[in-house]
């Protein structure tokens, strides 16, 4: 199924009656995502670092010259808890911070040499678990993704559906509101 079919798929609003099934996928979700972040997790404790860490670093390394702005806007949280969390990744050189040069104002991040081999390390330990899990059911992949975007509160899901469609206009598509 195509991305643009989801939003129209996700928009017929079919309630499932089975409280039972809702119960098993809801557990399932705890269980798959406690097992999604358990090989990352053991990687971001050795440089005592936790899930909020992680999150900066993927977006930064997918997005390099991201700005503060940016992050927040994907990220959905404070300034202030991004600030802590950054503040950390700058003192132990994972990101370096960068005045833009179009506007003072702005900082861009990066990821370091060191930081970039960190994101490697937590990409591949997600990756192979991912990809396992397609591996199991290759026709089940687009339902997943659809599912997940079912999940995405409605505000967002328009934005990440062109975000997928348009991923070269990621962060001008990812920071609007």
């Amino acid at each position: 199924m195509k991305i643009t079919q989801m939003t129209k798929d996700i928009s017929n609003n079919r309630p499932m009656t089975d409280e039972e099934e809702l119960r098993r996928g809801i557990e399932l979700l705890f269980f798959a995502y406690r097992d999604f972040l358990s090989d990352s997790d053991a990687v971001l404790e050795k440089h005592r670092f936790g899930r909020a860490h992680h999150r900066v670093i993927y977006f930064v390394g997918r997005y390099p010259h991201l700005n503060v702005g940016q992050l927040l806007s994907i990220l959905k949280i404070t300034k202030q808890s991004l600030a802590r969390v950054l503040k950390k990744l700058i003192e132990t050189g994972f990101i370096v911070q960068k005045t833009s040069s179009h506007d003072h104002r702005q900082r861009l991040l990066e990821l370091t040499e060191k930081g970039l081999k960190l994101e490697q390390q937590l990409w591949e330990t997600q990756r192979r678990r991912i990809e396992k899990a397609y591996q199991h059911s290759p026709e089940a992949v687009d339902g997943y993704c659809k599912t997940l975007l079912g999940m995405v509160n409605e505000t967002d899901r328009d934005r990440i559906v062109e975000y997928g469609l348009n991923p070269g206009h990621s962060l001008h598509i990812l920071k609007r509101r």
